[in-house]
């Protein structure tokens, strides 16, 4: 990997976890540093999943 695509792929995580950690905000109750711990995590791996899956699709 280049410096360019790795900072294309950082900037993609990046985007991908701000989306999904908003809407787990917006989909929880109450907010407290456990459930942001949580959040953060869970946005974090559905990240992952998502560059994992685009990539995976635009192969070909």
């Amino acid at each position: 990997m280049t410096g360019r695509t790795t900072l294309l792929a950082a900037a993609e995580l990046l985007a991908w976890w701000a989306a999904l950690a908003a809407l787990w905000l917006v989909l929880i109750s109450t907010v407290d540093p456990l459930e942001l711990a949580v959040g953060a995590a869970v946005a974090a791996l559905g990240a992952l999943a998502a560059r994992a899956a685009r990539r995976a699709v635009s192969a070909w």
